[in-house]
């Protein structure tokens, strides 16, 4: 309760005072490790999770504790951690995950891509490393291969929010502005407050001409968060039907940020 509640130092008191009588409680080092990692202190978990890990084969611990190397510095500790996860059976999916995402932080694009392609032979239906994929592919510029990905997670999962964010950036990536602003509407009829989603739907109406409905989506965007004007602006000046501005504040009057 204190952990979901964000308090980070009570939960820590508790997990430690737990270990201080039960050195290898594989609950409370779990529960130490993120109360630690709520308060950025995540490296001090490791040697807590290396006690659990070396009782026995625990996916959920060894991935956190890959993930922890790397977050600490010790990135090829944590890569060679996550592989011999990977590795467990019954498969934990979380691990090829976490792999994929520090192999990609690496610049290990391919290695990442085929971590997650790994994970799918074994669960092909698996929305998730779906998702991932997607990202993945469109982080190496694959637009084609990725819509397909991603537009099969869909398919398996058509209320996924997610989802549907990440196909929209995919198929804005590849110009398809009216599938874009679909998926994107679809995301704000559950989350009418995403104002990210709302940013790229403005894209998608600014480059299918409609104009008046692209800045009426950028207005909604800054109202009451003017820190977003910037990413506004941006949307504006960089669409091919889109304005330009001299000045942040000629912007911000026309998104109606300012009254005068």
């Amino acid at each position: 309760m204190a952990l979901r509640a964000q308090q980070f130092a009570q939960a820590e008191q508790i997990a430690t005072n737990i270990l201080k009588s039960s050195r290898t409680d594989r609950h409370a080092a779990l529960l130490l490790a993120h109360a630690l990692m709520g308060q950025k202190r995540g490296d001090e978990a490791i040697a807590p999770l290396e006690r659990i890990a070396r009782r026995g084969e625990d996916g959920e611990v060894e991935t956190l504790l890959g993930a922890l190397l790397c977050g600490a510095g010790r990135v090829t500790d944590g890569i060679v951690q996550l592989r011999r996860t990977t590795t467990r059976r019954p498969p934990y999916f979380p691990s090829f995950q976490e792999l994929a995402g520090q192999l990609s932080k690496a610049g290990q694009h391919d290695e990442a891509i085929s971590t997650i392609e790994a994970g799918l032979a074994l669960a092909p239906d698996s929305v998730d490393l779906k998702l991932d994929l997607g990202r993945l592919l469109q982080n190496v510029d694959q637009i084609a291969r990725a819509v397909n990905v991603l537009q099969s997670a869909r398919d398996a999962a058509p209320g996924r929010p997610d989802v549907l964010s990440q196909l929209g950036r995919v198929l804005v990536a590849r110009g398809d502005y009216a599938a874009a602003a679909d998926a994107f509407r679809r995301v704000l009829a559950l989350y009418p407050d995403d104002r990210s989603n709302r940013a790229y739907l403005a894209t998608c109406l600014l480059e299918l001409g409609d104009r008046d409905a692209g800045e009426a989506a950028l207005r909604t965007v800054i109202r009451g968060q003017p820190q977003l004007l910037g990413r506004a602006a941006f949307v504006m000046a960089s669409g091919s039907h889109g304005r330009f501005f001299f000045s942040q504040r000629a912007a911000s009057k026309f998104l109606g940020g300012e009254s005068n």
